[in-house]
């Protein structure tokens, strides 16, 4: 599972570089999952997840507030949450999520993005039932050993334990995130170096070099649509 731990954090150098588009992204996906019960995270698990995930891509305190107090207002603005799957350079698969005010602009961006670079839109299913929807906490300053230990004293079920680069990655059925947080929290760790639910290939696939840069740009595009939050692929991204 290593390279999928590399993936997560290529995602994240991505977006870090473009900061002021992720913290708009976060802001609505905030106020929409705040929507879907109370604005408060110790009773919404939705707005919870948010809101750690947040926290790994150093989102402004004044963002996360501004969308809270959005939530709790008198707006109406509706989102509607949509998953779109397709296919990349080589047969690559790609997984895009979206939460949008207007369902009529969003399939023609996406698939304008994949027609442009190398790829195309496929039926829903077509894609994602080769991917696993899994918890993933990494931390720094522990070791694989200690790692274990306290999960099995805490006993929270995981999937897999890897270390790399100094981090150890924890994967985890995602009913088991809450519980994850809470062994580490209880342990004195509570900075994660990334802390979501996502959705894991079950295989991944190299792309030679012009395919990949072309896949690249796929990726870009679609990350740079408006209404598009996540984007998933099966993609080993070589250096």
């Amino acid at each position: 599972m290593g390279r999928k731990w590399n993936n997560i954090k290529e995602k994240k150098a991505s977006k870090d570089a473009n900061t002021s588009r992720v913290y708009a992204k976060f802001g609505i996906e905030i106020y929409v999952a705040a929507k879907k019960g109370e604005p408060d995270p110790e009773s919404n698990r939705a707005l919870k997840v948010v809101l750690e995930r947040a926290k790994t891509y150093n989102v402004p305190r004044a963002i996360i507030d501004r969308a809270l107090e959005k939530a709790k207002g008198s707006s109406d603005e509706i989102y509607s949450e949509l998953r779109y799957e397709g296919f990349g350079p080589n047969g690559s698969m790609v997984i895009v999520d979206a939460l949008t005010n207007n369902v009529n602009r969003t399939a023609p961006e996406v698939r304008s993005a994949f027609n442009k670079n190398g790829g195309s839109m496929g039926v829903s299913g077509s894609v994602s039932y080769m991917f696993t929807q899994t918890a993933v906490i990494g931390i720094s300053g522990k070791t694989e050993d200690e790692v274990m230990e306290l999960l099995i004293e805490a006993d929270v079920d995981v999937r897999d334990i890897i270390v790399e680069d100094e981090d150890v990655i924890v994967y985890a059925e995602p009913d088991q995130f809450q519980a994850l947080q809470d062994a580490f929290k209880a342990a004195g760790i509570t900075e994660f170096n990334v802390a979501e639910i996502t959705m894991l290939p079950n295989n991944e696939v190299d792309l030679p070099a012009d395919a990949q840069a072309q896949f690249e740009k796929l990726i870009d595009a679609l990350e740079d649509l408006e209404d598009v939050q996540q984007v998933y692929h099966n993609v080993n991204l070589q250096d």
